[in-house]
């Protein structure tokens, strides 16, 4: 069954939030992918506690680079990078099923030559306060169901 999204994390490095995330795959049936090096190992235990036992449902693929991950994903619909330096906000923006969700490590995000390649987009956050993001996990939930209400009322 093709899924409604891929969500892909570039080098994550906190276990947890990359734990969350699968969970938040297993419950919307998007796709996770992980672009390696990661910050921890596969079966990190905070990884597998914060993923519950929610892990065999989850649809997570490995891919040992960027260039990996672009070639297995070659057929895919729109890609976006998500970023605190985007101008466009996703509310801004129409997504459509089999797009392309892509975040970068909690500690530094997605790489220049990455992000100027790609639409990037930004989650609206007060600018009143010196705050600068979300959570990764936060971020990806808040990206993907705005991705996801979007697709359920096209269809």
């Amino acid at each position: 069954m093709k899924p409604p999204l891929h969500i892909v994390l570039y080098q994550p490095e906190i276990p947890p939030n990359t734990g969350n995330i699968a969970r938040l795959c297993a419950c919307t049936g998007c796709r996770l992918h992980l672009v390696h090096p990661l910050g921890f190992e596969v079966n990190d235990r905070q990884l597998r506690r914060a993923g519950l036992d929610y892990w065999p449902h989850v649809d997570v693929l490995h891919h040992e680079s960027w260039e990996a991950l672009r070639a297995a994903l070659s057929t895919a619909g729109r890609w976006f990078a998500l970023s605190t330096r985007a101008s466009r906000s996703i509310w801004q923006t129409e997504f459509a099923a089999g797009d392309v969700l892509v975040f970068g490590s909690e500690t530094r995000g997605l790489p220049e030559n990455i992000r100027t390649r790609l639409p990037t987009l930004k989650i609206p956050i007060r600018n009143d306060a010196p705050v600068r993001s979300l959570n990764l996990a936060s971020a990806c939930a808040v990206t993907a169901y705005e991705a996801l209400r979007q697709i359920k009322s096209q269809s």
